[in-house]
């Protein structure tokens, strides 16, 4: 009698051992979820990467540098919408049009520069411009924080540019724009990122521009991202 309790009391620890492993293993296993990110990149010539090859676009070269920053598990996607020759009006058509989701974890607008090359009124950006950042924090989810507001290259500073009868004006003129870009983000707490100053090295440093003489080349777009890509950390992860 004593050696079949004995048998028993043995049986039911090796039972209890068994299931203990089975559980100390499920909760070990590794978990096989990708954690998904999602970008959307708003803009004209500047964001579709005229002149450039299709990966070296600053949105793609952001998107790169956000995947080798990131955890491995990280999946991040990217949409764009942009098109050479763009004005804020066309944008908006385009994103009215397209009808992106509201679930992207960054969205980054950098639009203006064919309003001023196309010598459109200002008071078209004044009132478009606040559109368009509210368009694109809608899309963030409705959070702010998630935006990313891109400033305008100055091409005053290629051979395009020197090429004006009034390359100055440019200038004058795109810092107005700027100028009312960033006191709008800033007074709606969005973060504005200013890569102006980049393209302004471009008579100096030749490997700014693109082939085309007019766009910025893979160089300066990795200078932007340079700047874009802390901003970008904190708000994707």
């Amino acid at each position: 009698m004593k050696t079949q309790k004995t048998i028993l009391l043995l049986l039911i620890s090796i039972i209890l051992l068994s299931c203990s492993s089975e559980e100390k293993m499920i909760h070990q296993t590794p978990s096989n979820k990708t954690d998904s990110r999602k970008i959307l990149a708003l803009g004209d010539s500047y964001t579709i990467g005229q002149s450039v090859c299709s990966t070296c676009k600053f949105p793609e070269q952001l998107k790169d540098s956000l995947i080798v920053n990131l955890p491995d598990s990280y999946r991040i996607s990217l949409q764009v919408i942009a098109q050479t020759g763009w004005t804020t009006t066309n944008l908006i058509a385009a994103i009215n049009s397209q009808n992106p989701t509201s679930d992207f974890d960054l969205v980054t607008l950098l639009i203006g520069v064919n309003n001023q090359y196309q010598n459109k009124p200002f008071y078209l950006y004044e009132t478009e411009f606040p559109q368009l950042v509210t368009k694109a924090i809608s899309f963030a989810k409705g959070n702010k924080s998630k935006v990313i507001v891109v400033s305008i290259p100055d091409y005053a500073y290629t051979p395009f540019g020197q090429g004006s009868s009034n390359s100055q004006n440019i200038s004058t003129q795109i810092d107005q724009y700027n100028l009312f870009a960033k006191n709008y983000c800033d007074s709606n707490n969005i973060d504005f990122v200013n890569i102006t100053d980049i393209t302004r090295l471009g008579l100096q440093q030749t490997n700014l521009v693109a082939n085309d003489g007019l766009h910025p080349s893979q160089i300066a777009y990795s200078k932007f991202v340079e700047r874009i890509l802390p901003w970008a950390i904190e708000k994707i992860e």
